[in-house]
């Protein structure tokens, strides 16, 4: 290094020695900020020196902004085996490296992903590595992830992968060695994109300054890699996911968003006339890619798995017969077998003539008698491992090392006699360490923190193309294993940083790109979750508004002394319906407990929050749909309604905090109406709302407007019905039955009235495709038909109680037919009257 480079270094060390003063890398681990010779190394002077230029306070201040934006995005992830979502955890600084380095990476990457291409295409083809001995035949045909069916069946569009990911280290060499190969239906691609997101707009300035090599010309070729070898020009790609309780599924909702894909789940699916089509709710349309992010054995349970749930039957049959293209094949685990690694070496020489650029850390299979022996011979100086593929979730968890407790190892041991071919013996591969932000007293300073590093390599029309960053997770502490997402670890984004400015290229190339109008085609799934997210948001909105008339209106009794709390009969009213709904687990609460129950209650199942909380739900599964803003209003309603429930509030307090839930709401619900696109969905969301909408304003009109209904009760009513300034206008004199019912039920006029919902609602069902063509109404038509006869011409005084309870059954087979004509469970749900023309 020249005289003026050390200099310059040195004058970067002093204004970022705050941070680094007492950065001491873990003796015998590389680092990625400090060399072996002690210096900073690669491209972290000139990210920190860059860095240095903002304050503590205010590179603080912008990492608790982007916390903000990844709660508000609803940016989250599940433990393996965790019903609970988790916030996603960004950690503070990303990896940088310079581009020198990242090609000589990816060069690595590139012959190793081709290098598993080829043997599984001679695994599930002429087996020669077997027949000529480079693997042993037990590696292959003993791999739970070897799916014999697929033997001899060609891939359409002759690629086993799509997509190639790598878990990489740097070895005790500083080299880059390969931890794991993920080619079963590799993760981390999603979070990869929202990590850059998110630390791009965190530092715009940073991230422009060093020249960032940019995602998106890599993403664009990925995608017409997966479109590669469909029988149609502009194929239709879905992603198959298991659902919003899998572990990645938020990552695959970005990605789908992102890339313009169909997420679909294994109901969602169909195999008909030997090809693959989505069930939509304008009939069965046509699936020609398949990019799976579920296990293998799951996809099919007829062939494979028969107790899977997550699949869809027969698909296999359209893998045979080369009408559907899927990334990866089914099978393509084997490869990812820690029996392979001894035998990768010898078979890259034999399939590529070349040596290994990336290799892994020394193993010896012990189904092999010679490896058998050396680990016998090694046992304390190795560690442990399954051959096949750890079971999901369990991670590097699975490696016995050579510090593992006593018991265990005799147990392993006993074990290893058993069943020799079940481990794999490898050289201990410690995880090498980067810099992470640690707070204290003094402000921020940097702390060496184990990593591991996702990589990912795409099958291309012009070849594998690597992706210029990855998905990198770091432990918070020394002694976290970060090889999974779990407590305790967080992830960061990945920066090369290129020597000259980059480029921002379009997602999909300008050539390719023409206008289209279209409505796009809705999964009969998603048709469902958007119908019940309307519902479980009006269902919300009625709690709050019955809390709301319960704690007005005995304030007001109380205030007066007019009658006593609890006991005035409007109040009891509201109680009883209230209970009857399950918000609340008793009648005869006191006013504050019972507000507090109905609002925030966690054991109760049908409390305001708990309404939310479904529709969050539910809006999980349609992240694609939403926009921010809708997710920004959902994550505000819901810490708006997680009280703390070991506290008592008071009345006013409550009131407060359910006048803005309700202000919430509205914002949803506006937000919705405003932001969707005019498509199937929106029409399902509306009907959700308003069928839920008709029946709770039926439910009120029971409760408040009967025949034996005072004053009160109708001014509730009117309340309940956000209708009291609409009747003060109308009406000059107080609240009177007849009037109150006919705005409430029958003004076609007021946008709260029944009425009104079911004209909405008859509006919205017209706008959805019939089933048939014979042009006779279906069920869920005629009867929105029947009930706008029935609104149109009925009188104020015909709608008494029982009128109304019939009028709530009504709607609830109306329900009941909308989701039998277009939902996933629907005795319907298979028919395909309408497809003349499968499109």
């Amino acid at each position: 290094m020249s005289p003026t480079a050390v200099a310059d270094r040195e004058d970067v060390l002093a204004r970022v020695a705050r941070w680094t003063g007492g950065y001491r890398p873990v003796p015998g681990l590389p680092d990625e900020f400090v060399g072996p010779d002690g210096w900073p190394r690669g491209a972290w002077p000139r990210f920190l020196d860059r860095l240095a230029t903002a304050g503590d306070a205010e590179i603080i201040q912008r990492f608790v902004s982007a916390e903000r934006h990844i709660r508000d995005a609803g940016i989250s992830f599940r433990i393996y085996g965790d019903r609970r979502e988790h916030a996603w955890p960004l950690g503070s600084l990303p990896l940088v490296i310079e581009a020198r380095e990242w090609r000589a990476l990816s060069e690595g990457l590139i012959q190793r992903a081709e290098l598993m291409e080829r043997v599984l295409a001679d695994v599930y083809g002429p087996g020669r590595l077997v027949s000529e001995g480079l693997l042993p035949a037990a590696v292959v045909a003993g791999s739970p992830e070897f799916l014999r069916p697929l033997h001899g069946v060609t891939p359409p569009g002759g690629r086993y992968l799509k997509l190639y990911a790598a878990d990489i280290g740097r070895g005790p060499d500083g080299r880059w060695r390969v931890l794991a190969d993920r080619t079963q239906a590799p993760s981390g691609l999603g979070y990869a994109l929202e990590n850059r997101m998110v630390l791009a707009r965190t530092f715009p300035d940073v991230f422009d300054d060093l020249h960032v090599e940019r995602f998106p010309g890599f993403f664009q070729a990925f995608r017409e890699g997966l479109a590669a070898g469909a029988e149609r020009a502009d194929p239709r790609i879905c992603l198959l996911t298991s659902g919003p309780f899998s572990s990645t599924y938020v990552e695959q909702a970005a990605l789908a968003r992102y890339l313009g894909l169909m997420l679909v789940q294994g109901d969602d699916l169909v195999m008909q006339d030997g090809r693959l089509h989505v069930r939509t709710v304008s009939g069965l349309k046509r699936a020609d890619v398949l990019w799976r992010r579920i296990d293998a054995d799951f996809l099919d349970p007829l062939e494979l798995n028969p107790a899977s749930r997550l699949g869809i039957p027969g698909v296999l049959e359209a893998l045979r017969n080369g009408s559907l293209v899927m990334g990866n094949m089914p099978g393509s685990g084997v490869v990812e077998s820690g029996a392979l690694g001894p035998y990768l070496p010898g078979i890259a020489r034999a399939l590529l003539g070349e040596e290994l650029r990336l290799d892994s850390p020394r193993s010896w299979w012990c189904g092999d008698p010679r490896g058998l022996a050396h680990v016998r011979d090694n046992f304390h100086g190795l560690s442990l491992r399954p051959a096949a593929t750890p079971q999901r979730g369990a991670g590097r968890d699975a490696i016995l090392g050579p510090l593992t407790l006593e018991a265990e190892r005799h147990r392993v041991v006993r074990a290893l006699e058993d069943r020799p071919f079940d481990y794999v013996g490898q050289e201990p591969s410690p995880l090498s360490t980067m810099p992470g932000w640690e707070r204290d007293e003094t402000g921020l300073r940097l702390v060496p923190r184990p990593f591991a590093l996702r990589v990912f390599a795409a099958w291309t029309p012009a070849g594998w193309q690597v992706m210029p960053g990855g998905f990198c997770r770091i432990s918070e502490r020394e002694n976290l294993d970060p090889t999974e997402m779990r407590l305790g670890i967080r992830s960061a984004d990945v920066w090369v940083l290129s020597e000259a400015p980059v480029e921002t290229p379009p997602l999909v190339s300008q050539r390719a790109a023409r206008p289209r109008r279209i409505a796009g085609h809705l999964p009969s799934r998603a048709a469902d979750q958007l119908f019940w997210f309307g519902r479980y948001t009006e269902r919300a909105e009625a709690v709050i508004r019955l809390v709301l008339a319960h704690l007005r209106s005995v304030g007001a009794a109380v205030a007066t002394d007019v009658v006593g709390d609890a006991k005035a009969v409007t109040a009891l009213r509201i109680r009883g319906l209230l209970d009857e709904w399950g918000a609340v687990s008793a009648p005869d609460l006191p006013t504050a407990a019972l507000a507090q129950e109905a609002l925030v209650g966690r054991e109760v199942r049908a409390s305001a929050r708990a309404h939310i909380l479904e529709a969050r739900t539910n809006a999980a599964a349609l992240r694609p749909r939403l926009s921010g803003e809708a997710w920004r209003v959902l994550a505000d309603l819901t810490d708006l309604l997680s009280l703390d429930e070991s506290r008592d509030f008071a009345e006013s307090q409550l009131l407060g905090r359910a006048e803005r839930a309700l202000s919430h709401i509205s914002a949803l619900v506006g937000l919705t109406h405003e932001n969707m696109n005019r498509g199937a969905g929106w029409h399902f969301v509306e009907i959700g709302r308003r069928i839920e909408r008709a029946i709770n304003t039926s439910s009120f009109a029971v409760a408040f407007a009967s025949d034996e209904a005072g004053a009160d009760d109708l001014g509730v009513m009117l309340a309940l019905c956000d209708s009291q300034i609409a009747y003060s206008a109308r009406y000059m004199q107080g609240a009177a039955l007849a009037p109150v019912r006919d705005m409430v039920l029958l003004d076609p006029y007021n946008p709260r009235s029944v009425a009104f919902q079911v004209e909405a609602l008859a509006r919205h069902l017209a706008e959805l495709p019939p089933l048939t063509a014979d042009g006779i109404p279906e069920p869920h038509r005629r009867l929105a038909a029947k009930l706008c006869g029935d609104f149109a011409a009925g009188e104020a005084q015909a709608f008494d109680g029982a009128a109304m309870a019939g009028i709530e059954g009504e709607l609830e087979k109306l329900a009941d037919a909308v989701a039998a004509r277009y939902f996933a469970g629907g005795p319907l749900a298979l028919r395909a009257e309408k497809l003349a023309g499968l499109a």
